[in-house]
């Protein structure tokens, strides 16, 4: 059977410093807990601006709708004094 190179007694070296690496791993994780707080503010803000954007956007699609019903009563209506044989100038003065 072949031998593993290197020794099995040698002689071990710890040299970690438990406080030194505790301290960096508790910066970082100061420095990612700041990072998600940013972060979650960041997004409550921008859930805000969202909601603002949406109710705005429903209410302009309101008002489009309106407008279009608005616009196709008002065709009708012309149409219909065409029909009725009423010139142009004539209605242009009822609609006024």
């Amino acid at each position: 059977m072949h031998r593993t190179k290197g020794s099995k007694n040698k002689p071990k070296t710890v040299t970690a410093d438990f406080a030194t690496q505790l301290a960096e791993k508790q910066s970082a994780k100061d420095a990612l807990t700041a990072e998600i707080a940013s972060i979650t503010a960041n997004i409550n803000t921008l859930k805000a601006d969202l909601k603002e954007k949406k109710t705005a956007l429903k209410k302009a699609e309101k008002e489009v709708a309106s407008l279009e019903a608005k616009k196709a009563e008002a065709e009708s209506v012309v149409k219909r004094l065409l029909a009725s044989g009423m010139s142009a100038d004539e209605i242009l003065e009822k609609l006024k």
